[in-house]
């Protein structure tokens, strides 16, 4: 997959946001979030999702950090959110400012 020249991949302070190709919606006939793309369609946990919703292209990674973890009132999500968030950005789903 290409990347555009301001993919700069993930940490806490770029912005990330889903990739133009993708589509982030919730399916009511898979009862979950899913990424719709071009080639077919991913599944995602109910945290994936919550994550993903609020990468939006104004946010950085540090406020989406925070704002998970006020609202689940968790102290250590900054690993795994940006775990995710390197996976969702190697499968392309994400781009990154």
């Amino acid at each position: 997959m290409l990347k555009d020249d301001t993919d700069k991949g993930i940490g806490l302070e770029v912005i990330p946001s889903i990739a133009a190709t993708h589509r982030l919606q919730w399916e009511e006939a898979q009862n979950c979030h899913v990424i719709l793309y071009p080639e077919g369609m991913v599944k995602l946990s109910p945290s994936s999702a919550e994550i993903l919703q609020l990468c939006d292209g104004r946010k950085k990674i540090k406020m989406i950090v925070n704002e998970l973890q006020e609202k689940f009132t968790e102290t250590d999500l900054e690993n795994d959110i940006l775990n995710f968030l390197e996976v969702a950005h190697s499968n392309g789903w994400i781009r990154t400012k």
